[in-house]
């Protein structure tokens, strides 16, 4: 039973086949799917969605590409929304795009991670080229009160571990397939598999051999067994023990 902590089911690659892409994912063993927020206009799709379908869970965010949405009254709705979700995000900064500025993502980083330890709310977390800044954002703002995920994590072991003793989990996704991946493979291999989550971020990051298609969470599976060669462990151990993870920082029920 896999759990996919990062999947945009509500983009518009997805959402038209919607049927077609669940029933794909449940017979690939795919049992629980977190929808992140990215936009303040996106969350009411996510919340329908998750009332809609078993075992799809919602998560509210602006993502850092979105920091200029992130005014008082987004963040005030967000706040209100934060009781009906698992988790605050994706947010995060991104120093890979030059707008929204970096001082405005960080303050929209900054309030986002305020509510989500308000709210008592893990957060899944994006970051492109920001790793010293985040990590001091995060230290500073006290995450590890909550915990959340590094959301594809793209950084260094050593990142890792630091993020490890912030309270985060560190989420695989398909990059961990590709022929040329250097940092994802030492990563998965080095960081102990009580530490990982599995992630599609669909349709996005689409693992070999389907890169040529849009993500979706049935190849979930694919990642999941490239771990497990990694680990040297059977794909039934990765499935259990990242679901398990799962649960613990989501609150969700036992698998």
């Amino acid at each position: 039973m896999l759990t996919d902590t990062h999947c945009h089911l509500d983009d518009p690659t997805l959402r038209p086949r919607l049927g077609e892409v669940l029933a794909a994912a449940r017979q690939a063993g795919v049992e629980r799917i977190i929808i992140p927020g990215v936009t303040p206009g996106g969350w009411d799709g996510i919340a329908a969605l998750a009332v809609e379908h078993d075992g799809i869970f919602p998560a509210f965010g602006i993502h850092p590409m979105a920091a200029d949405q992130a005014d008082d009254d987004a963040l005030a709705r967000l706040a209100g929304l934060a009781g009906t979700a698992v988790a605050l995000g994706e947010i995060g900064l991104d120093h890979l795009v030059p707008h929204p500025p970096r001082a405005v993502q960080e303050a929209a980083f900054r309030e986002q991670l305020r509510i989500a330890v308000t709210a008592g709310l893990p957060v899944l977390i994006h970051c492109r080229r920001a790793f010293e800044s985040l990590l001091r954002i995060l230290r500073e703002e006290g995450v590890s009160r909550v915990g959340g995920v590094m959301h594809a994590f793209s950084g260094s072991v050593e990142i890792a571990r630091e993020c490890i003793g912030l309270g985060l989990l560190i989420s695989v996704a398909g990059t961990v397939t590709y022929r040329n991946a250097v940092r994802p493979v030492a990563m998965a291999r080095e960081i102990p598999l009580e530490h990982l989550l599995l992630e599609t971020d669909a349709p996005d990051m689409t693992p070999e051999p389907f890169r040529s298609a849009p993500n979706e969470p049935a190849f979930l599976a694919v990642t999941a067994r490239r771990l497990a060669e990694l680990k040297g462990v059977t794909p039934d151990q990765v499935a259990r023990v990242t679901s398990a993870n799962a649960a613990r920082i989501f609150r969700l029920s036992s698998l």
